[in-house]
């Protein structure tokens, strides 16, 4: 048990395990300010740190989500910005904050306890006893630029956001479910008219209010020396007593001590336009009143209520209205934990003229539902599998506790009483013995017999056009009023700013913090054994290897398995898709989908696909069929089921059964096809994914499953499937059989089991279930390569520059990719870590120059080894051009010798490599992942991660100048990489104009323009407005993979 010092002003409330999670659960108090701890101890490499304050505002100026900027730009006894960064970037530690409508949290993410412990009181200071200056303000915040256009971190952030159909729904069913003076009615985030007139006068004052000890609520997470950390709080503590408001000073504790939101008068239904020149589908959300969220027993029963309704494609909402009736992509639902819980219902991609009759539908739909007698054993399955999954999930992931402390902080009881309620699961034990007139209860009382809020979210092109001639109007007319003194007095003012905000940090400052020892990180070891075809790698013997040898029973299946403590079993098969015929690889989509949502056949009799899904649900913790990205292949399939260890053996007749028994159902084909379609207008919304969209297309070919899987591949083939669907079913069935014979082979197989092999009775010959009527005396087929499936633009890139403008977005994105290392072997690649880690640290080169000046809110590099690229991104910028010229001219400095490398920033850079790599071991299934993709996907030796941490530690400055110079600069040269930008239309001219002065050749092209049909030749003489005018069963699940070419985490 952690021991606490004899001398604290923190009280110790209460200390208990957690029944089932390996971890303990530490609160204190300080009797002094009345500052809150909560520590969970779990063993790791990681330490986690969540400062959370309630931050309530009745307004819509944004001062909440200013602060957690500006908290950032320095402190009382540190009062440079960046300091905070690059302190905690030496101490193998990141930082980052987020604001809620209810909250503002802090977040310091760390490897070991000494660089947790020691960025820390810093870290704390600039949260309480900021700097707040009016040109942090003024820079961070909101400012009108030279040319008299408005730029800010802040402002660009909600520029990217505010006209967006989810925004906009969202702040509507705001206003309607709250009244004046009910914080949960603002937009925190701030509006763009609120945030050109917010002041910097109005975000201290909120700091003031809100910014104080006793509504400040740390949560700790990790390995966590609780000696120490209570006496740097208690140093911490007297340090500010001077700086902050009285601790004995009355305090109203916001959200519990403020007005309560009355329940609904009445229902209310209201259309709300969104900027769409696609005006075929539109959303549904309804919102109800809850529960109190402290209320355990009954949020956890509106949570199996909405599982029940629409966890699954076999739930009521689900099965009625997309599978059957298929008026709505999906059903999804959700639950804001607050005094008054606010339970949220959506219904994706709905026929934008058949909104209200949807909505009505709906409600008829539950209304049937309470009218009947519910189905008692599926509650009890949905029960059993959200208990297990909260073990699972317990168990995995070191914040899984971190919403919930919080929530408790914002809402509970001070005394502890309802944080105690964590301790156990006993609630789900209470719900087994609910009745079927307690369920049906629940949901007449919550959903059926309750006032509630419907936005009906119409898509309007008109809406679209008529926000880009109000704001060139608002814009024109800013200039004309500011006229060329004003501009250039503007642009002055900024530049003061910029000079007082980047005032140099002393050395001294940083010399006084030593970078701590690595031997504090305690990374996390798994054992590897390896069976059937995985043995041709190097011999290996330990105690795992010798069990598995003892079952292997000559089975050639390639099996590695990663040895680690755990109650689950992770088990992944991976599949090779060179067989698959290019022109099928598009209807991979369907297949994917219909995989888990399939009629099958077991033992003679066919399951239909409800059956089929309530008995994955009941068997395990969860299961998925998706791209390899996450294995470091985006171009192999992988299947993975998460399982209790109990369940091992029936994983694997799963997977024989998916695989070989699954019936390619007319219905269910048609069903899914439709509902994939009716997802593409809102994956088009997106500015920065279809920026990566359009990026795949110029740069992977045909082969690629990426780019065959993609939205834009997706959008005129599958109307074209639908057709045949409808005139010729028998080709597209016999299609998918095609696939999955070339799927199902062998040669392609290779698994991975992640688990206590010690508690697998038959960890190797188990797997026979999968290869008994298998042909195995085929060789095991080479790994698929992204870099085989690039297209000539791709291999060389140079020859595309691409603008896109998209009326969806009221912002730019950009993505660039030139020529990067192919394998983590090359002998460049520990420099070009140190360059990228260099240049993207937070308070590093790019971040001053660019989101330190609002030119957007982030730009990054990424490596991405499958296909030999080097990436750059611009992500929501007020002007992409003006963010990547800006990064052109930091690597530029670099690189001609007039910027210097600091060695101390380097030093930092360093520390932040060390981070990611503990960051791949957050906890022990990721560490056994990051294993396989090394030793497997990667060819690496299984301490490559040892190996390259010494290369990095040596690399020499030279060497970090010589690669930004043949790697990184690169990128920026129109004769060395392909650009793709997506904007608002407004921003069209000026991208192409800028560009276009870098010697870049864009094209203006729409969306449309990199639509690809793969040959499949359109039978309707291009009509493919209305694919399907009958009116058949189907649907699919919301399964719009967006690849992430990055490549896995170690």
């Amino acid at each position: 048990m952690p021991s606490t010092p004899t001398k604290t002003h923190f009280k110790t409330i209460q200390r208990f395990g957690i029944e089932y999670s390996p971890s303990t659960l530490t609160q204190y108090v300080s009797q002094r300010t009345g500052m809150s701890v909560v520590v969970v101890d779990q063993k790791g490499p990681k330490v986690l740190g969540f400062f959370a304050l309630a931050t309530e505002i009745h307004d819509d100026s944004g001062a909440p989500h200013t602060l957690e900027h500006l908290c950032f730009m320095g402190s009382k006894s540190y009062p440079f910005k960046g300091v905070l960064d690059k302190l905690a970037t030496r101490a193998y530690s990141t930082t980052n904050a987020w604001t809620s409508t209810d909250h503002t949290a802090y977040t310091l993410d760390t490897a070991g306890w000494e660089g947790f412990a020691q960025i820390l009181p810093v870290y704390l200071e600039h949260v309480v006893v900021p700097t707040l200056t009016d040109s942090g303000c003024y820079t961070e915040v909101h400012h009108v630029d030279g040319t008299g256009h408005d730029a800010g971190v802040v402002y660009s952030e909600m520029q990217g956001v505010q006209n967006t159909q989810s925004e906009l729904m969202d702040l509507r069913a705001k206003r309607l479910l709250y009244p004046e003076g009910v914080g949960f009615r603002y937009e925190t985030g701030g509006m763009m008219e609120q945030l050109r007139i917010l002041t910097a006068d109005r975000i201290r004052q909120f700091h003031h209010e809100m910014y104080q000890p006793k509504n400040l609520c740390l949560v700790i997470v990790g390995e966590v020396d609780h000696v120490d950390l209570l006496q740097i709080l208690d140093d911490f503590e007297g340090s500010i007593l001077e700086d902050i408001p009285k601790p004995e000073a009355p305090f109203r504790r916001p959200w519990i001590e403020s007005k309560q939101a009355p329940p609904l008068a009445k229902s209310s239904i209201e259309i709300v336009e969104f900027p769409e020149e696609d005006e075929s589908t539109g959303e549904i959300l309804c919102s109800f009143f809850g529960p109190n969220c402290t209320d355990t027993l009954n949020s956890t029963a509106i949570s199996i209520l909405l599982t029940y309704l629409a966890g699954s494609s076999a739930s009521v909402l689900e099965n009625t209205l997309v599978e059957k009736e298929q008026v709505a992509s999906a059903v999804s639902t959700s639950i804001d934990s607050r005094p008054a819980s606010v339970i949220q219902i959506s219904l994706s991609s709905v026929a934008a003229e058949a909104l209200a009759a949807v909505e009505a539908r709906f409600f008829q739909v539950l209304h049937d539902t309470a009218g009947k007698e519910l189905d008692m054993a599926y509650i009890k399955d949905c029960i059993n599998r959200e208990r297990r999954q909260m073990k699972f999930y317990a168990e995995r992931s070191g914040s899984f506790f971190t919403d919930s402390i919080i929530t408790d902080f914002l809402f509970g009881n001070r005394d502890g009483s309802t944080l105690r309620e964590f301790k156990s699961l006993h609630e789900y034990d209470i719900l087994e013995g609910w009745t079927d007139q307690q369920w049906r209860e629940l949901l007449q009382k919550w959903l059926l017999e309750a006032n509630h809020v419907t936005i009906l979210g119409k898509p309007s092109a008109s809406l679209s056009q008529k926000l880009k001639t109000e704001e060139e109007a608002r814009v024109a007319k800013q200039i004309q009023s500011l006229g060329e003194e004003g501009l250039k007095q503007l642009e002055q003012r900024l530049a003061q700013a910029k000079a007082e905000n980047d005032r140099e940090i002393p050395n001294e400052t940083f010399e006084r913090f030593r970078v701590p020892d690595t031997k504090s990180i305690h990374f996390m070891e798994t054992i590897t054994a390896r069976s059937g075809a995985a043995r041709k790698k190097t011999p290996l013997e330990n105690p795992i290897q010798r069990i598995v040898d003892g079952d292997s029973s000559d089975l050639p299946l390639f099996i590695h398995f990663e040895h680690l403590q755990t109650n689950f079993v992770h088990l992944s098969l991976i599949l090779g898709t060179e067989s698959v015929p290019v022109p099928l690889r598009p209807l991979l989509s369907v297949y994917l989908e219909n995989f888990f949502s399939s009629p099958v056949l077991r033992n003679g009799k066919r399951l239909e696909f409800e059956q089929v899904i309530m008995d994955l649900e009941k068997d395990t913790v969860s299961y998925r069929i998706e791209s390899g990205s996450l294995l470091g292949n985006p171009e192999v399939l992988t299947i993975q089921f998460q399982v209790e260890a109990e369940k091992y053996e029936t994983a694997i007749q799963w997977l024989n059964d998916l695989l070989f028994e699954g019936i390619f159902d007319l219905t269910r084909i048609k069903a899914i096809t439709k509902r994939l379609l009716a997802d593409i207008p809102e994956e088009k919304r997106g500015g920065s994914e279809m920026a990566y969209a359009a990026s795949m297309v110029i740069n992977t070919s045909t082969a690629s499953i990426s780019r065959a899987r993609g939205t834009l591949a997706r959008a005129l083939y599958l109307k074209r499937i639908l057709r045949l669907l409808n005139t010729s079913p028998e080709i597209i069935i016999s299609q998918l059989e095609s696939i999955r014979s070339h799927l199902a082979q062998h040669s392609n197989f290779r698994v991975l089991v992640i688990a206590n092999i010690e508690a697998l009775p038959k960890p190797v010959s188990s797997w026979k279930i999968l290869t008994s009527h298998l042909d195995t005396s085929q060789p095991l087929n080479p790994l698929e390569s992204r870099l085989s499936r690039l297209t000539p633009t791709g291999l060389s890139p140079g020859s595309a520059a691409y603008i896109i403008p998209l009326p969806t977005i009221d912002s730019s994105f950009a993505v660039v990719n030139s020529h990067g290392p192919s394998s983590l072997l090359d002998p460049c690649v520990p420099a070009l870590m140190v360059a990228l880690s260099y240049l993207d640290a937070v308070e590093g080169p790019l971040w001053t120059s660019v989101r330190g000046t609002g030119l957007a809110y982030g730009v990054s590099f990424s490596r991405s080894t499958e296909s030999g690229h080097l990436n750059f991104d611009v992500y929501r910028s007020p002007n992409a051009f003006a963010a990547f010229s800006a990064s052109k001219t930091v690597v530029e400095g670099f690189v001609n010798g007039k910027t210097e490398f600091e060695a101390l920033a380097l030093e930092g850079a360093i520390s932040g490599i060390v981070l990611g790599f503990a960051s791949g071991q957050a906890s022990m299934a990721s560490a056994a992942q990051g294993s396989f993709i090394r030793q497997v996907i990667r060819g690496l030796p299984a301490d490559w991660n040892e190996l390259v941490l010494e290369r990095v530690r040596a690399v020499k400055v030279s060497e970090v100048k010589d690669v930004m110079r043949d790697v990184v600069l690169p990128i920026f040269e129109p004769a060395t990489s392909n650009l793709i930008v997506t904007c608002a239309p407004i921003m069209e001219e000026e991208q192409v104009t800028g560009f276009r002065s870098l010697g870049f050749k864009p094209e203006v092209q729409p969306l449309a323009h990199f639509q690809d049909d793969y040959g499949l030749e359109d039978g309707d003489d291009g009509h493919e407005d209305d694919p399907d005018d009958e009116d058949d069963e189907g649907d699919s699940d919301d399964d719009s993979e967006q690849e992430n070419e990055d490549e896995a985490v170690n």
